[in-house]
This record gives structure tokens, C-alpha cells and sequence, in this order.
């Protein structure tokens, strides 16, 4: 009976122990080019409790206009898209990140433009996350 009461006690920890699949999981998508190559992006898509969350960053190379990343997420709930844009006018690199709720799934375009809004030299849309992809 000890036996038994201490082998219980050794397997109750490793039972209770939170699984690395129940961790927040992440998908990295890679560089995409303005259609100048002047504009980049790249980041990650990561799920949460809450939904998920699309964070990167923008490199932006010397010259008058600024970089562009244009955001696409398809709700989950009644299939609409959600567009979000990120700019970076200084030269160099700079971040951003942004929650979407539940979606089934995202796209990423990046362009050049000016302060106010990308006025062209865009690339095509990237699709970074698919539900069940």
C-alpha cells in the first residue's frame, strides 16, 4: 500500500504539469518587399487567450517617402476584414503590433507613401496565417 501511495505521489506532479502545447504558440513570417524593394517587413503572428496578436517590424531605407505595412485579419465571427496600417518615416527600423481577435486568417502588404497614407509601389498581399494552415 506504501508503494502504491508513493508512486501516486511521484506521477501526481508530472500529471498536473502544464503541457507545451497549451503554451502560446507563434508563426514568423518572413521578409516581404515593397514592389521598389525600398519598403520591408517581417514579424510574427502569435495566439493568446485573448485572440491573436500580429507584431513586427518595418525598415524603411533613406529617401523622401516612408514605408508602409497594411494588415488584413478575417474576423472569425462574421467573416469581415479588419485592415490596420502600420508607417515608419525615419530610416531604419521600427515596430509594430496589433490584436485582431479571433480570425480565420491574415494577410500582409507592404508599400511606400507618405505620412498620411501608401500611395503606391506596393506588393501583393501575403497571406502570413490560415486557420488550420
Amino acid at each position: 500500500m506504501r508503494l502504491l501511495a508513493f508512486l501516486v505521489a511521484l506521477a501526481l506532479p508530472l500529471t498536473l504539469a502544464t503541457p507545451a502545447s497549451a503554451a502560446a504558440r507563434s508563426w514568423n513570417w518572413g521578409s516581404v518587399y515593397s514592389s521598389d524593394a525600398k519598403a520591408r517587413a517581417w514579424g510574427k503572428v502569435t495566439v493568446g487567450k485573448s485572440g491573436f496578436t500580429v507584431t513586427g517590424s518595418v525598415r524603411d531605407t533613406p529617401g523622401k517617402a516612408c514605408s508602409w505595412v497594411i494588415v488584413r485579419g478575417q474576423s472569425a465571427k462574421n467573416g469581415r476584414w479588419k485592415n490596420v496600417g502600420f508607417y515608419n518615416c525615419r530610416t531604419g527600423v521600427g515596430t509594430f503590433r496589433r490584436s485582431f481577435g479571433y480570425v480565420l486568417q491574415m494577410k500582409v502588404q507592404v508599400c511606400r507613401g507618405t505620412a498620411y497614407r501608401p500611395t503606391g509601389k506596393c506588393s501583393k498581399q501575403r497571406t502570413i496565417f490560415t486557420q488550420g494552415g
